[in-house]
């Protein structure tokens, strides 16, 4: 199992999508944060098991995992040492707005 870090502006964009749905109704943004740790939970065991990215550079290493419930992908990469989540990127907006994150 790796230990997972990420991004600042993954951690911004989970709490931004969790309070969205929180105030959408009362208990989703519970529902969209506990999808996310078991997302991240099953990444963290298996971090090669989803497939790269489409339309990024498998050279970059980019994985994507979707989640089932939430129109969201999780953009990400790992190492022997560690996952590293990049995005929490919603499926239908800005496609890559996340990709100079991996560069810097």
């Amino acid at each position: 199992m790796s230990p997972i870090r990420s991004h600042p502006e993954a951690d911004a964009e989970a709490e931004s999508a969790a309070l969205w749905y929180e105030a959408r109704q009362q208990g989703l943004g519970h529902d969209f944060l506990a999808e996310l740790e078991r997302t991240f939970t099953l990444i963290s065991e298996s971090p090669g098991t989803w497939p790269h990215w489409p339309g990024v550079p498998e050279s970059l290493g980019i994985r994507r995992f979707l989640l089932s419930r939430f129109p969201y992908g999780i953009a990400y990469d790992y190492s022997v040492m560690e996952v590293v989540v990049y995005a929490v990127s919603h499926l239908a907006r800005r496609p890559g707005y996340w990709k100079d994150r991996v560069i810097s």
